[in-house]
């Protein structure tokens, strides 16, 4: 077990002897997983279908899609035959995450760089 795993065990068998966890709102009722009061009552049962069966709109599809050709990228020089046909792939597929309406900032590590430097100013 990691030692994040031990401390946290260690604080809920800490709380669960000093009850803590006794009479708390919604107690003994059955979890709410997943929140699909914002899915029309009609389409709940063919997403959740979807859902289940691993089905992902094409928007994430892409967005997968895209990642792993991003990551592909990386590994491999640019002098390398399948470098060009790898990143027009790449460009194809953020364009069509762009006119979805999607930012594809996650590409091109700009959204990492900006966290690190916020968490190394702090």
């Amino acid at each position: 077990m990691w030692l994040l795993d031990q401390w946290a065990e260690r604080h809920i068998c800490d709380a669960q002897n000093k009850g803590e966890f006794e009479n708390l709102p919604g107690s003994g009722e059955p979890l709410v997983l997943d929140d699909d009061s914002h899915i029309p009552p009609e389409l709940r049962a063919g997403y959740r279908l979807l859902k289940n069966a691993g089905c992902l709109p094409p928007e994430l599809q892409h967005r997968n899609e895209a990642v792993e050709l991003a990551d592909l990228l990386k590994g491999i020089h640019k002098n390398d035959p399948r470098y060009s046909e790898i990143s027009r792939r790449l460009a194809l597929i953020e364009l069509k995450l762009r006119q979805t309406g999607m930012n594809t900032d996650f590409l091109h590590g700009e959204f990492s760089e900006r966290l690190m430097q916020k968490i190394n100013e702090e």
